[in-house]
């Protein structure tokens, strides 16, 4: 394991945050302008739609972020760039998604974010720093320091069984025949939890998807596993788990299992779908009523 102790941990993530704040100033300077966009790959629109704020938002985070790479020798990931393989031998990697929504984004809707993110080697998320600049809301983590927005500390509570249930389903999920099965399946854990209802969105991009159902708790949002090259990448998820887990809520795959956020073979989360959720029992509710489904995913 990364031998990172809590003050340099707590110190990293103030770098990550001034990094995003600059990213946040890039990225607001576009907010009301007509954009080239690009499209990167293949996949869902939502997975490759690239503009040159991508671009010039990461360029101010990696500049920012570059004297801790050297300082604790940490290996880098982003969006933008081609993966070298670093973060599978360094002890630990930051990874960058400089506009978490581009999409939202160049349809001048809120649901976008810079989304930072310190993970070990072992997969383990060290810091998460999510700026909503829209909203002005900076949520932040650390490994065993808590998460907090805007420095109020987010904790989960016992849920309240008369309030609905929030279910975020992303975008890519209407662009399938996902929705249908997925709407499906929250309504049964509803019922089986005992809430009173339903609430399904459809939000943003992961990262705000996934603050959305931690701030309007019970909530949850998931994702099937897919065979093709989508669903997510790590950049996507390491931020946001690093924060659910410090706010007492739980982030897993699919099946049950840690995130997959140093996976060797790719970088994206295709493989295992994922669940958050805010707490244990509608985490452990989530699992079992996706398992009749896990057997097509093997």
């Amino acid at each position: 394991m990364t031998d990172l102790n809590s003050a340099q941990l707590q110190d990293l993530l103030w770098v990550a945050v001034h990094a995003a704040r600059r990213a946040a100033e890039v990225i607001s300077q576009y907010r009301h302008v007509d954009l080239n966009v690009r499209i990167k790959g293949e996949g869902t629109l939502s997975a490759t739609v690239v503009t040159e704020v991508d671009v010039q938002s990461q360029a101010v985070v990696v500049e920012t972020l570059r004297e801790s790479m050297r300082t604790f020798d940490l290996a880098l990931l982003t969006e933008e760039t081609p993966d070298d393989g670093a973060r599978l031998i360094k002890d630990a990697f930051w990874c960058i998604d400089p506009l978490d929504g581009t999409l939202p984004f160049i349809e001048k809707k809120p649901g976008y974010a810079v989304s930072i993110s310190l993970i070990s080697k072992e997969a383990v998320p060290l810091v998460g720093v999510v700026l909503d600049p829209e909203h002005d809301a900076l949520y932040t983590a650390f490994k065993g320091g808590g998460a907090f927005c805007n420095g109020k500390r987010i904790q989960m509570d016992a849920t309240q069984k008369a309030n609905p249930l929030t279910v975020i389903i992303d975008r890519s999920a209407y662009e399938s025949d996902a929705l249908v099965e997925m709407t499906q399946l929250a309504e049964q854990v509803a019922q089986v939890c005992g809430y009173a209802s339903t609430d399904i969105f459809n939000f943003g991009g992961a990262a705000m998807n996934a603050l959305l159902a931690l701030t309007r708790a019970p909530g949850c949002y998931l994702k099937f596993p897919r065979t093709n090259n989508s669903g997510g990448s790590l950049w996507d998820y390491g931020a946001t788990a690093c924060i659910y887990k410090e706010a007492g809520a739980v982030a897993t795959d699919l099946f049950g299992a840690p995130l997959d956020l140093n996976r060797p073979d790719s970088t994206y989360m295709n493989h295992r779908g994922f669940i958050y959720a805010t707490d244990i029992h509608l985490a452990d509710a989530l699992t079992k009523a996706c398992k009749p489904l896990l057997g097509r995913f093997v």
